[in-house]
């Protein structure tokens, strides 16, 4: 089944805008690139009106870029098509600071028997295990040990 088209068309306020926006190169590389797409996308009076495959060559981006940026222009207008969406969510922490202290002080002790040293995986598992933490990625225990001074690979960490 073949993707709805989205139909740009600008006006001449619109046009203008995006000539200078993307002329200029005073913004972020995206902007410019959107800038660019709307403007060959544009079947109004005076626009080129190109299609998917057209802009994707000219302007060296992927058809779905050049589908969402019609998409965003169409249903929701020119600022939502140009710029990004601002991120909607704060990343919260994962472990506290009590979790952190167990993580760290089970890193810093004596590997599992028949280990020569932890793992992330390991880690993560022996924190479920102790009822640290309900659960626990591998991603997260790295993360959290990155951003600790202490060194698990030498034997001095002073």
């Amino acid at each position: 089944m073949p993707l709805p088209k989205y139909i740009v068309r600008l006006t001449d306020a619109e046009r203008i805008h995006l000539e200078e926006l993307s002329r200029t190169g005073k913004r972020a590389a995206s902007v410019i690139l959107h800038a660019q797409i709307l403007l060959k996308a544009d079947v109004g009076e005076g626009g080129p009106g190109w299609n998917d495959a057209q802009i994707t060559e000219a302007v060296n981006c992927g058809a779905s870029t050049v589908y969402r940026v019609r998409q965003a222009f169409v249903e929701e207008g020119l600022p939502v098509a140009l710029f990004r969406k601002k991120p909607t969510g704060r990343q919260y922490r994962k472990l506290d600071g009590v979790q952190e202290a167990h993580l760290i002080a089970l890193a810093c002790g004596e590997a599992p028997a028949g280990r020569g040293r932890w793992t992330l995986r390991l880690l993560a598992d022996r924190l479920v295990e102790l009822n640290v933490v309900d659960s626990i990625s591998p991603e997260c225990v790295r993360m959290t040990l990155k951003k600790t001074n202490s060194s698990r690979g030498c034997a001095s960490s002073g």
